[in-house]
């Protein structure tokens, strides 16, 4: 019986599948930096002039641009960066720093401070085709953009992996900040490669992510997605980036199931909106104002059209029931569903990095 782990929030859970019932296991391949690189080019930092690092979400790639960065500081007797994060991710950030290293909590207001430097990795996006630190920062500080952008979505299905003009809005809302931006590629097994400058420049780091993260696969009846890594399933919202991803690989009337914890729950207030009967699928077509996450409820309630989703998550039943999705309580419910619903020689696809892959 072959052993599958899929990241589930900080740990890992392995997927227990007979080798009749795996039809193949994806997986993002690229060739790794090697740290020497690495070095190199975070050495081409002016690491003298004051710096304030705004992690925009922490993962092993993040944690180790830091940690290399930290060295270089110590090795020349330079003052370390400041390390800034939003709120919701300040311990997790913290406990992967160095030692000497302090954090403190990211104040909105600040946007027009030059020593800023985000960080991020690149991932695919439904709405603006790869999620950057562009993307990243018309979310977050963008209202009125950001209702452009949706309005410019190519149409009412996710646009993973494809030149948009929603993307074009968030590089020109980025454009108004004299800031600075480190933009990472990875897979599941390190940093690919990393790209220093303006937000509206380094999100050239997408086509690194193009050249290794899409893969031609052919359609599949059944599909276990898992997003790849921590940051990438700490909510609802955020996960549901890598079902779109997938969904050009899944047959019509096939089943998709999604292995994400959500422990910080649904992340956006369009799904909270429509859980609590806020907000109808008629209102997202074209709305006056915008709300956060409105284009994933908007592409789930289109893409339910055309199979059906299962979640392995820590959320109520309730909130899946509300959104037309199967409740699965553990990995192994998952398994069982399958060949319940679909027979016990049925193929199953395992997605073993949903966030960094573009199925086709």
């Amino acid at each position: 019986m072959p052993e599958i782990w899929l990241n589930y929030g900080i740990a890992d859970v392995v997927l227990d599948i007979r080798a009749e019932n795996l039809e193949q296991k994806i997986d993002s391949d690229a060739k790794i930096m090697e740290d020497e690189a690495i070095n190199e080019k975070i050495s081409s930092i002016d690491l003298s002039k004051p710096m304030e690092l705004v992690v925009l979400h922490n993962s092993r790639s993040v944690q180790k641009i830091i940690s290399t960065m930290f060295s270089i500081c110590e090795q020349k007797s330079l003052p370390f960066p400041k390390i800034l994060a939003e709120k919701k991710i300040l311990n997790l950030v913290k406990a992967g720093l160095p030692e000497g290293s302090s954090i403190n909590e990211f104040d909105d207001a600040v946007l027009s401070n030059s020593n800023l430097v985000f960080m991020g990795e690149v991932e695919f996006d439904g709405l603006f085709g790869y999620e950057t630190i562009a993307t990243r920062l018309i979310k977050k500080f963008g209202q009125d953009s950001m209702l452009s952008a949706y309005a410019k979505r190519k149409d009412n299905m996710p646009s993973s992996g494809q030149p948009t003009e929603s993307f074009q809005e968030a590089k020109k809302f980025s454009d108004n900040f004299e800031i600075q931006g480190i933009e990472i590629v990875a897979n599941s097994k390190g940093i690919v490669d990393f790209t220093i400058g303006h937000p509206s420049q380094t999100s050239s780091a997408t086509k690194t992510l193009e050249s290794f993260g899409i893969k031609d696969v052919g359609e599949h009846k059944s599909m276990i997605i898992s997003t790849g890594k921590d940051a990438s399933n700490d909510n609802l919202g955020k996960s549901l980036s890598s079902l779109w991803n997938c969904s050009g690989a899944i047959k019509k009337d096939g089943l998709a199931i999604l292995v994400a914890e959500c422990k910080t729950g649904l992340g956006s207030d369009a799904l909270q909106q429509f859980i609590e009967g806020r907000l109808t699928f008629e209102q997202l077509k074209n709305p006056t104002t915008y709300v956060s996450g409105m284009e994933d409820l908007l592409f789930l309630s289109e893409i339910q059209k055309d199979f059906q989703i299962g979640l392995v998550s820590i959320l109520p039943e309730f909130y899946a029931k509300k959104l037309n999705m199967i409740s699965l309580p553990g990995i192994k419910h998952a398994m069982d569903y399958i060949l319940k619903t679909q027979g016990a020689r049925q193929k199953v696809a395992v997605v073993t990095d949903g966030a960094r892959l573009l199925l086709r």
